[in-house]
């Protein structure tokens, strides 16, 4: 990931996260999940994993510390192992959905909540997100350490992932406003990463 990109993939994958419960529909019923909607929201998401991943990447080459590294390593684990449920949340769900509602059969729709809590997919998405939580921690910590970027500069990203897991149990407008907030962090981290290039340029110059 070359440094310059790494504002982009903040920014870009902020961007995304809000878009993700903001395009989503609110409801769970089978023409929800059968919506060209509930397939766009959940791309979003998939598309801003893997945007943090590299951004996390891109934040390490930039400040060069050991637990930069170690936030990358935990952030890229943590996006392997969320993707496959969400994969599975956007395109299995929509075959299942769609084809509940074109064979009018409503009892297709039990199998949405046997792959949500099934036991193996459930523990790899609860554990993908804990990890995430715990790289952007360490994320956010190596940028306080830095003396190169603004201490809170990384806390509203760390602070948006290890909320990720509680925001599922509130209302809609709770997710939407979780989304804001990882927004917030990666716009923030993007922001601050600009302008310490720009300074150190002008030093240079």
């Amino acid at each position: 990931m070359a440094p310059r990109l790494t504002p982009a993939a903040f920014a870009a994958g902020g961007i995304l996260f809000l878009l993700y419960p903001a395009i989503r529909p609110s409801a769970d019923d089978a023409a929800t999940i059968a919506s060209t909607a509930w397939v766009a929201g959940h791309l979003a998401a998939m598309f801003g994993f893997v945007l943090l991943g590299l951004a996390v990447l891109g934040l390490h080459q930039v400040l060069g510390d050991r637990l930069s590294l170690r936030a990358a390593a935990v952030t890229w684990v943590g996006a392997g192992l969320t993707l496959p449920y969400y994969g599975a949340e956007d395109f299995g769900l929509n075959v299942i959905a769609r084809r509940s509602l074109s064979d009018q059969a409503p009892a297709l729709m039990e199998l949405v909540e046997e792959f949500r809590y099934g036991p193996v997919a459930i523990s790899m998405f609860a554990a993908g997100l804990l990890l995430l939580g715990a790289g952007t921690v360490m994320a956010a910590i190596s940028v306080w350490r830095s003396g190169t970027l603004p201490k809170w500069s990384g806390m509203a990203l760390a602070l948006g992932f290890v909320l990720f897991i509680p925001q599922f149990f509130g209302p809609y407008p709770l997710r939407v406003a979780h989304g804001v907030l990882v927004m917030i962090g990666g716009l923030w981290l993007a922001a601050a990463l600009v302008t310490a290039r720009t300074r150190a340029r002008s030093v240079k110059a």
